[in-house]
């Protein structure tokens, strides 16, 4: 089995996940640099469910959100080691995720019943109008861990 999947196959086989009365967590994310607070997020994440979908943003939108400089590896390396995580059962690619309009899409259409979320998540308001659409709930499934980010990492690495 493909850990690695595309929208139309996340969509199909959530549909069958969900026939057989499996719940669904959907996390996200650019998870650039994997380190321990991406780790605990993904497994306290499968914790609240059967099948733990994991939304992974593209190069571009990655560029966007973290700067110029990013993503250090790109997606395909990212999902290569998402998808070697225990926790994971499926990465999701996603492409051109320009607006909330195409989030509510594949959130309505994947249905899970739970959205992950870390605690002060900057994007809490759109995940909590998205489980209101599938009519799912938001999970805080860890605290931010401000000691662990990919962004400090490669400062440090830069310094030295």
């Amino acid at each position: 089995m493909d850990k690695i999947i595309d929208i139309k196959n996340a969509i199909k086989i959530s549909k069958n996940l969900r026939s057989e009365g499996k719940t669904i967590v959907l996390a996200g994310g650019v998870f650039d640099i994997l380190h321990t607070a991406h780790i605990k997020f993904l497994e306290n994440s499968k914790k609240y469910g059967d099948y733990l979908f994991v939304l992974l943003e593209d190069d571009s939108k990655a560029r966007k959100v973290k700067g110029a400089n990013r993503p250090i590896n790109s997606q395909k390396d990212r999902a290569k080691i998402l998808s070697t995580l225990g926790s994971v059962d499926y990465v999701i690619l996603l492409k051109n995720m320009t607006n909330n309009t195409k989030y509510d899409r594949i959130i309505i259409q994947i249905e899970p019943s739970i959205l992950a979320a870390t605690c002060r998540d900057p994007y809490i308001k759109h995940k909590k109008r998205q489980a209101k659409l599938v009519h799912g709930k938001v999970v805080y499934v860890i605290k931010r861990i401000n000691r662990h980010s990919t962004t400090k990492y490669i400062q440090l690495i830069n310094i030295n």
